[in-house]
């Protein structure tokens, strides 16, 4: 796997190659930077890996969601994100009280981690519509944060985790007894 600090600037894509999987690849060109797989089609615990490390991601709570995050093989949250349930995006918490914002657009065809200030950090345009792909721009002021290669593959979890709750709003069949 290549470093995706060093593919900044260049195209970034997340692809599933088998659609039968809920396994995807961040990739520039020919080039693996990153995997996120689900363990299960239908639960919200997935893996990331990248050259420069393993984290996990879960989704918990109901109506107040969060993804808590750990690194692979250890207990310890390293990070939370916290969704704001009316309104669009959420927070990245870091225990060091620092913040990542991030912003979907009303269609959530956009997803952006943006800082405190405002500066746009990542974007993902999302392409797929039978298969879930996603364009990812990693702007060059984003090279100072520690955490890029993790939350790259957090940006792309949270648009799965986007599609699925559609998937599951639109598919719900309200009945109403004659």
């Amino acid at each position: 796997m290549q470093k995706i600090v060093s593919s900044i600037g260049l195209p970034l894509e997340w692809q599933q190659p088998n659609l039968l999987k809920m396994e995807y690849e961040l990739k520039s060109g020919d080039s693996l930077l990153a995997t996120l797989r689900f363990r299960s089609s239908w639960g919200t615990f997935a893996t990331a890996e990248t050259a420069e490390g393993c984290w996990t991601f879960k989704r918990v709570g109901f109506w107040q969601t969060r993804v808590t995050i750990h690194s692979c093989n250890s207990e310890d949250e390293i990070a939370a994100f916290k969704n704001n349930t009316w309104s669009d995006g959420g927070t990245l918490l870091f225990p060091d009280t620092r913040k990542v914002l991030a912003n979907t657009n009303f269609w959530q065809t956009q997803l952006e981690f943006k800082t405190e200030n405002g500066e746009t950090l990542i974007q993902f345009q999302n392409i797929g519509f039978v298969r879930p792909s996603a364009k990812v721009t990693i702007n060059e002021s984003a090279k100072a944060i520690p955490e890029l290669s993790w939350i790259v593959a957090l940006g792309w979890y949270l648009i799965i985790m986007l599609q699925n709750d559609s998937t599951a709003a639109a598919s719900a069949v309200i009945v109403i007894p004659t």
